[in-house]
């Protein structure tokens, strides 16, 4: 599942680049394919759950695939979103040639790919300095969003196109946020602690349901 939800933003991003419609439209159906995945892990750990009662590590494991396999569906409709500003695109005219929207998803991929890497391999540490990397994302949004904006102000007739291209921005960046879930839930499974919303500092929480191991 992982791998083909950094495969389909990918994807999207290069029917973007590439102008590309029906590039565009096979995105619409991998994320199907991520959907379907979504409900099968989502069955199998609520029947692992229910028959086996597992306690600590193996009990957070099953909670936070739970959680990563839903961050994955969410990565697949983020990619549908720029898909579909893909196919809008791509019968007019370009504003300028794209250069940071792809950095922008070359950043977002590493870090999903990242994330997904510490997952299997439980590396706490990678997960944490994963977290400090949205910082880049979140500045090359903004600096995308300040562009465009000073854009439609100066040619109104560029707002829905630059409009569209807000749009694949803020879904890259969200694409970001959802590895650093993943790298949080990595931390979580492994040491059972929480560090989402710097929580870190403070007491474990649920300690005495998912215990340490």
């Amino acid at each position: 599942m992982g791998g083909r939800a950094e495969a389909i933003v990918l994807k999207a991003v290069d029917a973007l680049r590439r102008r590309d419609p029906t590039l565009a439209h096979e995105v619409f159906a991998d994320d199907k394919v991520i959907d379907r995945l979504e409900i099968s892990i989502e069955d199998r750990c609520l029947r692992l759950l229910a028959l086996q009662q597992p306690m600590a590590r193996d009990l957070r494991f099953i909670t936070a695939a739970l959680k990563i396999s839903n961050d994955l569906e969410r990565v697949g409709d983020h990619a549908v979103n720029i898909a579909g500003a893909a196919k809008k695109l791509a019968g007019v005219p370009l504003l300028k040639p794209l250069v940071d929207i792809p950095r922008m998803e070359t950043l977002a991929s590493a870090m999903l790919r990242d994330a997904l890497d510490a997952f299997v391999r439980r590396d706490t540490e990678n997960a944490r300095a994963l977290c400090r990397r949205d910082d880049d994302v979140d500045q090359l949004n903004r600096q995308i969003f300040r562009e465009l904006l000073t854009t439609m102000i100066e040619d109104p007739s560029t707002i829905p196109r630059s409009l569209e291209l807000i749009l694949v921005a803020r879904n890259l960046e969200r694409i970001a946020d959802l590895a650093t879930n993943i790298a949080e839930e990595v931390v979580f499974i492994a040491e059972a602690r929480i560090i989402k919303h710097h929580a870190e500092q403070l007491p474990t929480a649920g300690e005495d349901d998912f215990g340490r191991s």
